[in-house]
């Protein structure tokens, strides 16, 4: 035996632990969902045994809304953070940007939140509200955008869900395509918001159909 080998392992804190498993439940839950996911898995990984996750975090259900949690503030830091002061067609390039990052740099992140199986304990811990709370930030952009260019600012709610529900989607098919560059994805869809945004009409109607 060496030195090495002949060291006892030093024991982890409880906070410690609590990070690893963490850490090792956000990888499995990314990579086989919530129902493809055991605790006897995260403990085997983990190299403790099964009462152990059950200390720290009660069961699966447990593990699982702390590493949801986790990431719908990790994903809302980053694109509040990114939205600086700017022009609005800025803005709408800086929050692009930042959910482009996170599904780069973050791929077991953006899979546990964008995952189709969850328990029912998380409805809030899902993609779509993330999301949606993201599009209450672009409202109030979007609102006052609106008021300078005479357009009725009620409807920025709706413009904002639009905006943000194009940007996740097309993120979604970014993560597995993975071309063209972020920057030129980025691009091309602020592009199309954009020039629809500064054409917008002031009471629009439907060809097809007469509005009410």
């Amino acid at each position: 035996m060496t030195e090495e080998t002949d060291k006892p392992r030093r024991r982890m804190s409880a906070t410690q632990r609590r990070e690893q498993l963490v850490i090792i439940g956000r990888q499995l839950f990314a990579e086989r969902g919530y129902d493809g996911t055991t605790v006897e898995e995260v403990a085997v990984r983990a190299k403790v045994s099964k009462p152990v996750v059950y200390e720290h975090f009660g069961g699966k259900e447990g593990l699982y809304a702390v590493v949801v949690d986790r990431e719908v503030r990790a994903l809302l830091d980053r694109i509040t953070t990114a939205l600086t002061a700017g022009h609005p067609r800025e803005l709408l390039e800086q929050a692009a940007l930042a959910l482009l990052d996170y599904i780069e740099e973050e791929p077991h992140g953006f899979q546990v939140l964008t995952a189709r199986q969850a328990p029912v304990l998380a409805p809030a811990g899902s993609f779509s509200s993330v999301m949606n709370d993201v599009a209450h930030q672009v409202e109030h952009i979007l609102g006052a955008e609106f008021r300078t260019r005479g357009l009725d600012p009620k409807f920025a709610e709706l413009y904002s869900q639009a905006l943000v529900g194009m940007v996740a989607l097309v993120g979604q098919w970014w993560r597995e395509a993975r071309r063209p560059k972020k920057e030129m994805v980025a691009a091309h869809l602020v592009s199309l918001a954009w020039n629809g945004l500064s054409n917008l009409e002031t009471k629009p109607g439907l060809i097809t159909r007469r509005t009410r």
